[in-house]
């Protein structure tokens, strides 16, 4: 284990103070904060070797080319990939999920075919679904957890039939913290329909515990950078290689091709022809960085500090009345968000008071909302936790929500 007040000197925004009052960060779903060593390695990008990737033969751009590259490697090696040629980088996990949908998906889910989809899932895993279905005019059918926010796998011997070609599913919600086990999922899914797909949005897993695509069995894999520890606007998907060499590109331009001609084109091998243009390379390499710290401390150890602090916010929360906490209410069920909502109170008057004292959270439906419709509430306030979350952090939460809790007595 480690010690998350050690972790939050590594952290520079914690050396701020806004009113003379400490950061209480607890909006980690969202974004995680950025440690020295990941701003330090953007940083020498910027300074000492910015240049353009692959396109140079002098020293900078070789430099650059060969860090980015090495992230690659680096993100293989984290999520238990195969190979650095199954991980395309992308700008987030929406983009990942949604080059699926178009390189993947469209030609190869036609009308009269139908997928599945969780009521749980993020916008980003519902909404692309949703509208390529509209064009295309295959169904979706919606996987609906129970109260205490677990999914039920016999339900899939209705939902998995000889027509569904793909299931999409968050390994972890963003707003009930379910962790589904996605090693069962998919090995059910494909004892009922072998040709049916698994895509896995682990944008809230793989920052805060090991996963093993390979181990998962699962087709394909999007997270994000900016959930764990890395730089905003850039994001990765991993996918079966053989699947990923069997797609069309998903955007044109730079540096994916091979040959032009006027009248056709040649496209490169994946993951390169899925990365038009000029990418995020300080992103990437930053990326990387964020991998090494996470590495650093263990995932093992990650996941640990996770639940201890879960279990801690889940016990004090208890003490607020009126309030109710939504999803799995066992740390071990539950990833590192507690969403809640008080008798009285508006989730975004939660949060304003509490932001008083510099205690960030959440309030809304956080772009769930077919899951926030499917349980009858308009928003929850969602308070999550990382490595550099203190239960001193949930001391000053609990004591933000009984000052809530004695304004709208």
């Amino acid at each position: 284990m480690f010690d998350a007040k050690l972790v939050k000197k590594d952290f520079p925004i914690f050396t701020r103070k806004i009113h003379g009052k400490p950061i209480i960060y607890l909006d980690s779903t969202a974004t995680s904060l950025k440690p020295q060593i990941v701003l330090d390695a953007m940083n020498e990008y910027y300074t000492k070797y910015t240049a353009n990737i692959f396109r140079g033969i002098y020293v900078i751009s070789e430099e650059a080319t060969a860090k980015y590259e090495e992230s690659r490697v680096k993100v293989a090696k984290f999520i238990g990939a195969k190979s650095p040629n199954e991980i395309i980088f992308t700008r987030n996990t929406s983009e990942s999920l949604n080059l699926v949908a178009y390189s993947w998906a469209k030609d190869n889910i036609h009308s009269g075919d139908h997928l599945v989809v969780t009521i749980m899932e993020h916008h980003s895993n519902f909404v692309p679904w949703q509208q390529l279905g509209k064009e295309t005019g295959w169904v979706i059918d919606i996987w609906r957890n129970n109260k205490q926010g677990l999914l039920n796998l016999n339900d899939l011997d209705k939902l998995i039939t000889r027509r569904t070609k793909l299931l999409t599913i968050t390994s972890a919600s963003n707003v009930l913290g379910t962790i589904n086990p996605i090693k069962k999922i998919v090995k059910k899914v494909k004892s009922l329909n072998p040709k049916c797909l698994v895509l896995v949005d682990a944008a809230q897993s793989a920052p805060h515990m090991p996963i093993d695509v390979v181990d998962w069995g699962a087709d394909f894999v999007a997270f994000s950078s900016h959930k764990m520890l890395g730089p905003t606007g850039v994001g990765v998907l991993w996918g079966k290689y053989e699947l990923l060499e069997s797609m069309k590109p998903f955007l044109f331009g730079g540096e994916m091709i091979e040959e032009v001609r006027e009248d056709t084109s040649l496209f490169k091998h994946a993951p390169h022809k899925f990365e038009a243009g000029t990418p995020d390379i300080a992103g990437v390499i930053g990326l990387g960085a964020a991998v090494d710290y996470l590495t650093k401390l263990g995932m093992d150890n990650v996941r640990k500090h996770e639940e201890e602090i879960v279990a801690y916010a889940l016990k004090r929360m208890k003490e607020i009345s009126g309030l109710t906490m939504y999803g799995p209410n066992n740390a071990k069920e539950k990833g590192g968000v507690i969403a809640f909502t008080m008798k009285q109170a508006h989730a975004h008057d939660i949060a304003q008071i509490l932001d008083e004292d510099n205690i960030c959270i959440r309030a809304g439906n956080h772009c769930a909302m077919p899951l926030h419709l499917d349980m009858g509430i308009a928003a929850t306030a969602r308070a999550s936790f990382y490595v550099y979350t203190t239960k001193e952090d949930i001391d000053a939460l609990v004591n933000g929500l009984h000052k809530v809790e004695k304004i709208f007595e």
